[in-house]
C-alpha cells in the first residue's frame, strides 16, 4: 500500500511540474513564438524530480511533521532540482534557448503547486484527525515528568493523529504527573498483565516506552510481553540529564543505533540539505549584489588608505580555522600580539564610511564568498575572533558547542538583538544560549525565518557600531 502511495505521489509531482510548464507557456507565449527546446528541458527537470525529491525526504510520512517543515523541504528540493536542470542545460550549451521570463513563471507556478497541494492535503488530514478519523492509538509505558511531557505533546498536536489510549505506570509509588482535566484521559494501569490484555483487546499497534535508561528491567519485561504480537515498540529514553541537546536523535554507527548525547543533533542528511542551500543561495546572492559589492569596494578604497577587504582568522565547524572576509571599516592600525579590542560606540578607529557599513551590516557581504568556499553557512552562530574564543570557552558554559556546525553570516542570536559589543559576560551567555537553541531546534523553515527577519529588520541595529 505504501509503495502504491509513494508511486502516486511521484506521478502527481511530475504531473504538477508538467502542468505548471504548460500554464507558464500559455502566459509567456500567448502570442506565439515558443521555443522548441522548452519541452526537453521540462522532461529533464521532471526526471530530476523523480531522482532527487526522495533524497530530501519529500515522500516520507507526514504524520507528526509541521506544515512549515513540509513546505521548506519541498521548496528546497524544487530549488535544487531547478539548479541541477539549469546546470545540465548550461553544460549542453542550450541555456540560451530557454526563455528567462518563462522560466521564472514556471518555477513560481510549479513551486506553488507542489507546496500548495501538500498543505491542502495536510489541512484535510488534520481535520479528519480532529474528527477522530485516521488516528493511531498508542499505549505508553512510563511515569514522572518525562512521560507527562510525551502525553502533553500528544495532546498539543492533535493533527498528528496520535492518541494516548493507555498508560502503564511500572512503579505506583512514582505516580504519573499529568493534568487530570486533559481530554481524552488515557486509561491507567499499574499491572503489566492487565495492560497487555487491554492493548491486545483494543487492537493497539503502538507501545511507547517513555522511561529512563535505568529502567532496563521494565524495558525487558514489556518487550518480552509483546514479543509475539504485531505491536510496534518504540523507546523514547529520558536522557535530559545527560544530553547536550534535547533533540539529539538516533544515528547508525557500524550498524548499531546510537543516541547523540554530546554531539551535533543535525543528521548528515540535514547537513547536506543545508550545504546545498548555502552554496546555491550564496552564488545567487553574489550575482545579484555584484554591482553593490563593486560600489562599496570603490568607496572603501577612496575613503582611507589601506586594502578593501579586512581579513581575520576565525574558527569554523569542528574548530577548523579559516580566513573571514569583510569590507574594511577601520583605519589601518596595529594591535598588540594576542590582544583584540572590540569596536565601541564612537570608536575613533572606525571611518565615517565604515560606521555606515557596520551599522547596516553591509561590511559583512563579502562573507558570501566564505559561504561559497564552504567555510561558512548563510545561517548559523556568528564566528568570533580567536582571542575571544580562547577567553569565552573557559567562562561561558556550552560556548565551544557553537562550533559543531559552520558559523553563519546571520543567526538566531543576531535577529533577537544579541550582536555587537560583548562588554559583559552576561551578553555572551545570552548569545550562546540563543546559538545552542538554534543548533538544537534547526529546521529549514527556521533558516528561512532567520533570513527573512534579517532582510526585514536585521540590516540595522543599535548595537552595531
Amino acid at each position: 500500500m505504501r509503495e502504491i502511495q509513494g508511486l502516486l505521489a511521484r506521478l502527481s509531482d511530475v504531473a504538477l511540474v508538467l502542468a505548471a510548464a504548460a500554464l507558464a507557456s500559455q502566459i509567456r507565449f500567448a502570442g506565439g513564438g515558443q521555443h522548441d527546446f522548452i519541452a526537453p528541458f521540462v522532461v529533464l527537470t521532471a526526471a530530476c524530480v523523480l531522482v532527487l525529491f526522495p533524497a530530501f525526504g519529500v515522500y516520507d510520512s507526514w504524520r507528526g511533521r509541521a506544515k512549515r517543515m513540509l513546505a521548506g523541504q519541498v521548496a528546497l528540493a524544487w530549488l535544487v532540482v531547478q539548479a541541477c536542470a539549469l546546470t545540465a542545460m548550461f553544460s549542453l550549451r542550450e541555456i540560451d534557448y530557454v526563455s528567462r521570463l518563462w522560466f521564472v513563471y514556471w518555477s513560481a507556478l510549479a513551486g506553488a503547486l507542489l507546496i500548495g497541494y501538500r498543505l491542502a492535503a495536510h489541512a484535510v488530514l488534520a481535520r479528519l484527525r480532529h474528527a477522530g478519523i485516521n488516528l493511531h492509538q498508542v499505549a505508553i509505558v512510563g511515569a514522572g515528568t518525562h512521560c507527562a511531557s510525551i502525553l502533553r505533546r500528544i495532546e498539543a498536536a492533535p493533527a498528528t493523529g496520535f492518541r494516548a489510549a493507555a498508560v502503564y505506570v511500572p512503579h505506583p509509588e512514582a505516580p504519573l504527573v499529568v493534568d487530570d482535566g486533559a481530554e481524552p484521559n488515557p486509561r491507567r494501569f499499574t499491572d503489566l498483565d492487565a495492560f497487555a490484555r487491554y492493548v491486545r483487546g483494543s487492537d493497539l499497534h503502538e507501545v511507547w516506552l517513555a522511561l529512563p535508561l535505568s529502567e532496563e528491567r521494565t524495558i525487558l519485561r514489556v518487550v518480552g510481553e509483546f514479543r509475539d504480537d504485531l505491536v510496534n515498540i518504540r523507546f523514547m529514553p529520558d536522557v535530559r540529564s545527560l544530553a547536550l541537546f534535547e533533540s539529539g536523535g538516533v544515528i547508525d554507527l557500524l550498524g548499531v543505533p546510537a543516541i547523540n548525547l554530546v554531539a551535533s543533533p543535525m543528521s548528515p542528511s540535514a547537513l547536506l540539505v543545508k550545504e546545498i542551500f548555502d552554496r546555491v543561495f550564496a552564488a545567487c546572492a553574489l550575482i545579484g549584489i555584484a554591482p553593490l559589492l563593486i560600489a562599496i569596494a570603490l568607496a572603501v578604497k577612496l575613503s582611507s588608505p589601506g586594502p578593501v577587504l579586512f581579513k581575520q582568522k576565525r574558527k569554523g565547524a569542528d574548530g577548523r580555522v579559516f580566513t573571514i572576509y569583510k569590507f574594511r571599516s577601520m583605519r589601518m592600525h596595529a594591535e598588540p600580539p594576542g590582544v583584540l579590542h572590540q569596536a565601541v560606540h564612537h570608536d575613533p578607529r572606525v571611518t565615517t564610511l565604515g560606521a555606515f557599513l557596520r551599522r547596516t551590516s553591509l561590511d559583512e557581504l563579502p562573507q558570501f564568498f566564505n559561504v561559497l568556499r564552504g567555510d561558512m553557512s548563510v545561517v548559523g552562530p556568528r564566528p568570533h575572533a580567536l582571542e575571544h574564543d580562547d577567553l569565552y570557552r573557559k567562562v561561558v558554559a556550552g560556548y565551544i558547542h557553537r562550533y559543531r556546525i559552520k558559523p553563519g553570516i546571520t543567526g538566531w542570536a543576531q535577529i533577537n538583538g544579541y550582536r555587537g559589543e560583548t562588554d559583559r559576560i552576561e551578553k555572551m551567555e545570552r548569545r550562546v544560549a540563543h546559538d545552542l537553541y538554534y543548533l538544537g531546534n534547526w529546521s529549514f523553515g527556521l533558516d528561512m525565518r532567520i533570513i527573512a527577519a534579517t532582510v526585514v529588520k536585521g540590516f540595522t541595529h543599535s548595537n552595531a557600531y
